[in-house]
């Protein structure tokens, strides 16, 4: 007792202690016992919440997206018709076309046969539109020899963009690729006496040819063509998971293989104006599945 106590003091007053000379001869007889410490258990983790509905937040808008969780118990879940993937949280990520509807319907079928459903607001969006006193051209214009080229790529882009890799970009606050002049925006349209034509489906940031580009958000490339294709010159295409993907066109180069996995901020090319272009800019879209989406809506002011 005495020992202790004096062991106790000597920790309080930060002093050496000299043991009695009969607790160190006994010492010296007896070696001590030792005494096994207590491990605390640790407390089991609370039980997750149960969600009895979907929760989400984003742009709720054409050409906008939302990021949130389905409901426990989901089994599957669909935004309209397109299937939604969620992790093993339940956190799920989807998206609005250009040309959505005011509303859109989120549908999580649980593990017990029931269904839960939720009507998502989406806002419609006043597009730049161009009024042009000509005709429309017909299509099917191009030649046969074009056609036979093109197939190939749109296979290649098709296949890019249906990979469906396992990244997590699409949980990132994403970033600019490259800042400059806004030269295209998203959604822009020509209407050629009365009759629309096709919708930009892109952003076009221009800068001059050689300017370097970063990765918006981490992912995996899924195409980085070898030469330059017939429309989209040297394109990149990056799966950001659960259907996200970017596409970057008109590249002088590109600096990552097919397979890569890249992550946020890391360079993935330059500028150039391969392909058909007017002149040097990077054109950036994103699809989620087929839904053509707002580039403009997943970063903030351009710095």
């Amino acid at each position: 007792m005495i020992a202790r106590i004096c062991g106790i003091a000597a920790l309080l007053a930060g002093c050496a202690v000299v043991p009695p000379a009969d607790a160190a001869r006994q010492a010296e007889v007896a070696p001590p016992v030792a005494v096994a410490t207590p491990v605390p258990t640790p407390a089991p983790p609370p039980d997750a919440p149960i969600r009895a509905d979907f929760t989400y937040a984003g742009e709720l808008t054409q050409g906008g997206w939302i990021r949130g969780t389905v409901p426990s118990g989901t089994v599957s879940a669909r935004l309209g018709d397109q299937e939604i993937a969620f992790d093993l949280q339940g956190r799920f990520f989807a998206a609005f076309d250009r040309d959505a509807g005011t509303t859109a319907q989120l549908v999580a079928i649980l593990a017990n046969g029931d269904t839960v459903n939720a009507i998502i607001p989406v806002s419609p969006r006043a597009w730049e539109l161009e009024y042009v006193n000509t005709a429309l051209r017909p299509g099917g214009g191009s030649s046969a020899d074009f056609q036979r080229r093109r197939q190939p790529e749109l296979d290649a882009i098709w296949n890019a963009r249906t990979a469906n890799m396992p990244a997590t970009g699409w949980q990132e606050d994403w970033i600019w690729p490259v800042t400059g002049r806004i030269s295209g925006r998203f959604g822009s349209q020509r209407i050629y006496r009365g009759e629309p034509g096709s919708y930009h489906s892109g952003l076009d940031i221009a800068r001059p040819t050689g300017t370097a580009i970063v990765a918006p958000a981490s992912g995996v490339v899924t195409l980085a063509t070898a030469a330059p294709f017939s429309i989209e010159g040297n394109l990149l295409i990056i799966d950001h998971g659960q259907g996200l993907n970017s596409a970057f066109l008109h590249l002088s180069r590109i600096d990552v293989a097919e397979g890569d996995r890249v992550v946020q901020g890391q360079t993935l090319g330059a500028i150039g104006t391969t392909g058909r272009s007017t002149g040097p800019h990077l054109h950036w879209s994103i699809k989620w599945h087929l839904a053509r989406l707002d580039p403009l809506l997943f970063v903030g002011p351009m710095p």
